[in-house]
């Protein structure tokens, strides 16, 4: 393959973007115009070394460029030595990055599952009649569809990205077409309403309790609402006793793998080789889900102080935060969260006087569902496509630059406050046996108070949906999809379902990541089948065959069905995905293309879809 440095230069303006970022480049090794005596070159190691900075970099000339061109790709190639053609493969592999030129103004409208059931179509079509073509340029402006923001609680929503001297990020939610053709034509949207669950302030909340109640700006008012109460509780247990009390806990992960958390804890904490690292898996791509959006954006405080628990827990000397890049209120919320913290002593060196060293580095996804699988969440930070690794080995042997990593989500690491501050057993006696402690639920769709519901574990759905005040009037329920894209759909059938892990692996279901998507009767299944097979197309790495593959021809059979036009008869394609469904979940990497037929084949299986040839659900 040819690496040879592309001719394009970079701009300026372009070239003081990355300088900005990444500082003055020190040598030649590191982009300098030329050396100090003509005739030698320093700096070489420390600029392969800072290889893991090639997605933050590519956001500071994304955001001020508003795509990255061959002259600014060329640069951050220079400035890191990475080739040319890695730096490429990079920045093609997200989808908020560009490597075409486009409006400084862009618009991403999402037209995923719930923003559909909130009307999203006919929003779309609204833009595309009096604005242009997604990706016209309309003075400066255009708009693009996107796939799930993680708004689904406020449908239909939008992400504002405007490129510049000054950029601007900002989510909309609750939005009409009139709303988005004036921020089109350069007006100021209104910042989103507050996130708050249903009931703030509930005596029975744990996860959700400060949430609605406490500023979630303020450290003073998040210490005033009990907060690093948890952390000054587990330095008195010390490491060994708060690895205690997260086995006696049984919390299960509550990313959709559910792993016994303290089990991989105890993992990395008995590693001898150093460093360790813990990332937050912040990431939630999975469409239907917002419960860690809400955690971050409105109780940063409380995910700051349960990384540094399980940090010290772990032995772990520094953190990641990977966060999902279409939540800037929640950058924002989350940056000044461990600012706060870092100037009160609660992170850095010396945390409370202890001599214990911990710290955070917030990470901004770039739209990319597969950074969120564990592994493939390493390739992303070191700089390389967000890939999953197979294993064995496992990221508690071998994980984030080859050294033992505790990888968490959001909602899992939380739970770690009170489980700390009440104990191990106490927290165990909540829910169930094998499903222990509260679990947030995000409902959405056809229900009369859509958001993140804190429900313990063994909570029935037709609890749940109650909780969230039964569906909208006049509605009829359709079906459920557990799980979102990955999950599965069942129908009322399936109301008096104790939302438990063993209780939804007996019914062949799953619980995921938390999503609850509830449908009308007037839902078009089939059209939303279309979207899951879609974004699992769209989102797949490509990295395996059966994955790769398997997800074009799940989408492409479908949109014979669909359309009426079959290979042979209904059967038939409905024989092939099966067997599509079985290849991918056999032989894929990793989840993504294990699961990527669930809901298509549940919707067959349970709802009837094309058991007629009109291709209609029954």
């Amino acid at each position: 393959m040819d690496v040879r440095l592309l001719d394009a230069e970079p701009t300026a303006e372009e070239r003081a973007a990355v300088d900005a970022f990444l500082g003055p480049p020190l040598s030649s090794w590191a982009g300098a115009d030329r050396v100090e005596n003509g005739h030698s070159a320093h700096g070489g190691h420390a600029a392969r070394a800072q290889r893991h900075q090639l997605l933050p970099t590519l956001h500071a000339l994304h955001e001020h460029a508003g795509w990255i061109s061959p002259g600014g790709l060329n640069y951050i190639a220079k400035r890191l030595t990475i080739p040319p053609a890695d730096v490429y493969g990079v920045a093609t592999f997200y989808a908020l990055f560009s490597v075409e030129p486009r409006p400084l103004r862009t618009l991403h409208v999402c037209n995923d599952l719930a923003c559909r059931c909130a009307g999203s179509e006919k929003l779309i079509e609204t833009l595309t009649q009096q604005i242009g073509p997604h990706g016209q340029d309309n003075d400066g402006a255009t708009w693009e569809p996107a796939p799930c923001l993680g708004q689904c609680d406020r449908a239909p929503a939008a992400l504002l990205v405007q490129s510049g001297e000054n950029p601007v990020e900002r989510e909309l939610t609750g939005v009409d077409a009139e709303a988005l053709i004036e921020i089109l034509h350069g007006a100021t949207p209104a910042p989103p309403p507050s996130t708050a669950p249903p009931e703030p302030g509930h005596p029975g909340l744990r996860l959700l309790r400060r949430i609605g109640v406490a500023d979630p700006e303020s450290l003073d008012d998040y210490r005033a609402h009990g907060g690093y109460g948890a952390l000054r509780r587990a330095i008195e247990l010390g490491p060994e006793g708060v690895l205690r009390e997260m086995l006696d806990s049984k919390l299960m992960g509550r990313g959709g793998a559910a792993f016994p958390t303290g089990r991989k804890w105890e993992a990395v904490a008995r590693q001898p080789r150093r460093p360790h690292y813990l990332i937050c898996n912040a990431d939630e791509s999975e469409p239907g889900t917002f419960k860690d959006r809400v955690i971050m954006e409105s109780d940063p405080f409380s995910l700051i102080e349960s990384m540094t628990i399980a940090a010290y827990a772990t032995g772990c000397e520094y953190g990641y935060l990977y966060l999902r890049g279409e939540y800037p209120l929640t950058q924002r919320r989350l940056e000044n969260a461990a600012q706060q913290a870092r100037a009160r002593g609660l992170l850095g060196d010396d945390i409370l006087g202890h001599g214990f060293k911990f710290d955070i580095e917030l990470r901004k996804g770039a739209g990319a569902y597969i950074c969120g699988e564990e592994t493939a969440i390493f390739g992303s930070i070191e700089g390389y496509r967000g890939e999953p690794r197979n294993k064995p080995p496992f990221p508690v042997d071998r994980g984030l630059f080859g050294q033992p990593t505790v990888v968490n989500n959001v909602e899992t690491l939380v739970n770690v406050l009170p489980i700390v501050l009440e104990g191990g057993p106490a927290f165990a006696a909540i829910g169930t046996e094998r499903s222990t402690g509260p679990k947030l639920f995000c409902v959405s769709g056809a229900v009369v108070r859509p958001g993140t519901y804190e429900v313990p574990f063994g909570t029935t759905l037709r609890e749940l949906l109650e909780l969230a005040g039964g569906l909208t009037p006049g509605a009829t329920l359709g079906a459920v999809l557990l799980g979102g894209a990955a999950g599965s759909f069942v129908t009322s059938d399936y109301l008096d379902l104790k939302l438990t892990f063993e209780a939804a692996r007996e019914v062949h279901t799953t619980l995921g990541s938390g999503v609850v998507l509830v449908l009308d009767d007037s839902a078009n299944v089939p059209e939303l089948l279309m979207t899951i097979a879609a974004f699992m197309r769209d989102e797949s790495c490509g990295q395996c065959v059966p994955c790769r593959v398997g997800t074009v021809r799940q989408e492409e059979a479908l949109a014979r069905l669909v359309s009426g036009r079959t290979r042979g008869t209904v059967q038939d394609e409905l024989k092939l995905i099966a067997e599509i469904g079985e290849a991918m979940r056999d032989a894929s990497i990793c989840g993504l293309g294990q699961t990527a037929s669930s809901a298509v084949e549940s919707a067959i299986a349970r709802l009837g879809v094309f058991s007629t040839n009109g291709g209609s659900a029954a």
